[in-house]
């Protein structure tokens, strides 16, 4: 793009921008008010407020199901010729996920792995919600509690290997995590909502209850994808329980941010470092990615039932609507590869595990519909996405991730206490357990220092 270009470009983007006051665009409104609507089916005056132990316990009965559905799947439909995954999930790949899923995955053997941490539910507004509780040995460091949440296509399997690292003492800190790993509503052993409306901004007041019940009344919070705007949500609606607020999904979409990489695309170097520039600045390839890769975005905002009835009926649609997923999202570049990179940095055991997640309790359709309430009208127009997170807040930038430039993170992080950056992708926490433990802690030993310094 020239500069005369650039130039009129940025023109008819404040021409655009006039109908917006002044102050709106330098000072968001307050937080709304939200109520806590009873999202379940039973008689609210009667809530059960008890906590239960939670064990996943697959029936041989389902497992014989599946089974018979793997061995009985039909043919798939070769890729064509010189393709990889530029066309979806290809099925050469596909095959031999779902051969090694048919022979050699050992359920029985996975559950074993998912009940190594002690689990839970609890009814919090008429819905059951799962979560992994998992508290550090006995030690005189201080003791911190933190949730972490996952995004979709995830799961609470997402932080397997990061729990142990997250809850045992690091040698030059003072401090250890207490770690709640919590399914969001709709999605694996939680239970979803029997009534429209329950969007990011009021699952930010399901997990505020869910840790007022265990006993947290501030605590800190961590999540990607999903994860990152209901907790971007709880932040901003519930800002005294967040002690700080740490992401690897910083994303800014506010009309100055607009603003300021419209004029950076002149002077780059007003918002981005200069080895990021192509990161936001190379605007084919943004778009075409963004087109390619947010087609699902479009599907499960506007009609998540429908094709959440053959994602629930097929194991092998569910893994390829999935796992297709985990290719672009670790590296786009693995489009360009039949294997999909998936062996680079997963096995095919703890991928599938991911999987049956969402099998096991066939809850692809309820864990989809999150999109269709969170992206629409009513719940947009709350704004909150646009509102400054009031907290300390750290943000993990991995490179084959979405991307927020350095000169627009201030719009909704002012108190940006840590920032930085690693190789990796959209699962940060599956992908790279040790990078993103590591992470977590040197964020909050700031957020730690912050707070001693207002005391």
């Amino acid at each position: 793009m020239g500069i005369r270009w650039k130039v009129l470009a940025i023109f008819a983007v404040i021409i655009a921008f006039g109908g917006y006051k002044i102050n709106n665009l330098l000072k968001p409104p307050l937080p709304p008010k939200l109520e806590e609507p009873w999202w379940g089916s039973g008689d609210p005056s009667k809530e059960d407020k008890s906590i239960r132990p939670f064990t996943v316990n697959v029936s041989e009965q389902d497992l014989r199901d599946l089974q018979y559905r793997l061995d009985h799947a039909r043919p798939f439909t070769p890729p064509l010729e010189g393709t990889q995954q530029q066309y979806g999930m290809n099925t050469n790949l596909l095959n031999e996920i779902v051969t090694f899923w048919r022979t050699k995955y050992n359920w029985r053997e996975r559950e074993k792995l998912f009940n190594k941490y002690p689990q839970y539910l609890t009814n919090i507004q008429g819905i059951d919600i799962h979560y992994i509780h998992v508290k550090p040995k006995p030690t005189n460091l201080k003791v911190l509690p933190l949730l972490l949440l996952h995004g979709w296509p995830g799961s609470v399997r997402e932080f397997y290997e990061a729990i142990p690292l997250l809850t045992t003492p690091q040698k030059d800190k003072n401090f250890v995590f207490e770690v709640i790993v919590a399914s969001l509503p709709g999605y694996g052993f939680s239970q979803g909502a029997v009534r429209p409306g329950l969007g990011a901004a009021q699952m930010a007041g399901v997990f505020k209850n869910l840790m007022k019940r265990l006993g947290f009344e501030k605590y800190y919070v961590q999540g990607g994808d999903f994860g990152h705007i209901v907790l971007h949500h709880l932040a901003v609606l519930y800002p005294e329980v967040v002690a700080g607020f740490h992401s690897n999904m910083c994303v800014v979409f506010t009309p100055l941010a607009a603003l300021k990489l419209l004029f950076g695309t002149i002077f780059p170097s007003l918002v981005t470092r200069p080895e990021h520039v192509d990161r936001i600045y190379s605007v084919p390839d943004f778009l075409s990615q963004r087109a390619l890769e947010t087609g699902y975005l479009h599907i499960q905002a506007t009609k998540p039932d429908t094709i959440g009835v053959a994602l629930r009926d097929s194991p092998v649609g569910l893994a390829a609507y999935i796992l297709e997923k985990f290719t672009t999202g670790t590296n786009v570049t693995h489009q360009k590869r039949e294997d999909g990179g998936l062996k680079e940095y997963y096995n095919y055991a703890d991928l599938l595990d991911n999987v049956m997640v969402y099998w096991i309790k066939g809850s692809m359709p309820t864990a989809m519909r999150l999109y269709s309430e969170t992206f629409n009208k009513k719940h947009m127009g709350l704004g909150i996405t646009r509102m400054p997170i009031q907290v300390p807040s750290a943000c993990a930038r991995f490179k084959n991730d979405f991307y927020a430039a350095d000169g627009v993170l201030n719009e909704l992080y002012p108190k940006l206490l840590h920032l930085s950056d690693y190789d990796g992708g959209h699962f940060a926490a599956f992908q790279l357990p040790e990078i993103f433990s590591k992470d977590v802690f040197m964020a909050v030993e700031k957020f730690e220092n912050y707070h001693a310094k207002q005391t």
